[in-house]
């Protein structure tokens, strides 16, 4: 299936417009102003993802909410709480629990990305499903031990110009500095406030504290 199949319109007279402008800018380098990324992963550059728990599911509250939203417990995914109830610590077992729910994400953003980066990205064009989750995780887990699955490799591989990190207002930004020290990828850090200005939270006055003290 080619990212024109997935993506764009049915409509005969719509999708060769669509196409054209896709070819158009297809090529183009990629300008990622709010990533969301943890500039340490590129500060080390023999950096590699754990495992497809830790890079696919754990960080990522769209895959987290929809399952939450179904009755799955935070637990079950392995995310500690507040109050410190045990938590699912094999991976596998999660990655299982994502897939037997994984018809969850059909007609959703959230799926259409899972399923763009299991094709682009590991090659896995086979739905994942209850019954070939285990074998899918072992073709992810082997791709991110290689040597070419590193952030700074992905960051050529996926042709991206620049990329904006997401940090705190108190951030030292010793991981912008490492990567600015010895490596050409331009990734810049972005303020985001809401650590700040979110008065009602507990840690609000501890995160003043440390602003000013920066």
């Amino acid at each position: 299936m080619t990212i024109n199949s997935r993506y764009f319109v049915s409509d005969p007279i719509l999708r060769p417009i669509a196409e054209e402008l896709y070819a158009s800018a297809q090529d183009l380098p990629l300008v990622c102003p709010h990533g969301h990324v943890d500039p340490r992963l590129f500060a080390d550059p023999e950096y590699h993802f754990g495992n497809p728990v830790d890079l696919m599911i754990q960080p990522d509250h769209y895959v987290l909410r929809i399952l939450h939203s179904h009755g799955i417990s935070y637990s079950d995914l392995g995310i500690p709480s507040r109050i410190g109830i045990p938590v699912e610590e094999d991976p596998r077992k999660i990655w299982q629990v994502f897939a037997d729910h994984f018809y969850l994400y059909n007609a959703t953003p959230t799926g259409l990305w899972i399923r763009d980066e299991l094709s682009e990205v590991f090659g896995i064009d086979e739905p994942l499903n209850s019954q070939n989750a285990q074998s899918i995780y072992d073709s992810i887990n082997q791709a991110l031990a290689k040597a070419d699955c590193t952030p700074r490799k992905l960051y050529h591989r996926f042709n991206i110009a620049v990329l904006s990190t997401t940090d705190s207002p108190s951030d030292d930004l010793l991981a912008h500095r490492q990567i600015a020290a010895d490596w050409g990828g331009h990734i810049l850090p972005t303020f985001r406030a809401d650590l700040i200005v979110h008065i009602d939270r507990s840690e609000w006055l501890l995160e003043i504290e440390k602003l000013a003290a920066a």
